[in-house]
């Protein structure tokens, strides 16, 4: 099954992935980051952000030939190891205990819709940047902010404003 594992390398900005081609890969991101999105208009809106020893893909298109829903993209020069969906399959029939492997990793990719479900049902900017915080320590300062404020559903602006609010907050500790 090893040889069947490619290697690939994804530039800052490139898209691994583009809306409306059907992806039969699932990735495991070795070194960088990425991000989901959505264009309307103008405007992309990300959907979610990852960084090293995260799965990637569409899980839209996971499971029958339908054409991904949105853009995958690297936010920093990325290394990736993409198994095809073929090969997938093959691992669950040749090792019926990776069942259970995908099971939890199902079950941890459903708890992060979860919680991306819960930002954006909050209201207030300050609830919404504070709980990605707190489920997100490690984007904080390594993901560009128009990504975070997009995440968040809120504009650059509102952002900055709030993180100045969060350090005054620290500073008067």
């Amino acid at each position: 099954m090893r040889e069947r594992v490619i290697s690939v390398s994804a530039r800052k900005r490139k898209l691994i992935l583009k809306e409306g081609v059907h992806c039969n890969h699932i990735y495991f991101l070795v070194k960088g980051a990425v991000r989901g999105f959505r264009r309307e208009g103008q405007k992309d809106i990300t959907t979610w952000i990852v960084i090293e020893n995260e799965l990637v893909t569409s899980i839209f298109s996971l499971d029958k030939p339908s054409p991904s829903i949105e853009n995958i993209q690297a936010l920093e020069n990325s290394e990736l190891l993409a198994l095809s969906y073929e090969d997938l399959d093959l691992l669950y029939l040749e090792f019926p205990e990776f069942n259970l492997i995908a099971r939890k990793m199902l079950q941890h990719y459903y708890a992060d819709a979860e919680k991306r479900a819960f930002i954006a049902r909050l209201t207030k900017a300050e609830n919404k940047y504070r709980h990605f915080l707190l489920m997100h320590p490690s984007l904080a300062n390594r993901i560009p902010l128009k990504y975070i404020a997009s995440y968040l559903g809120m504009t650059l602006e509102t952002l900055s404003r709030v993180r100045k609010k969060f350090k005054l907050k620290l500073e008067a500790r």
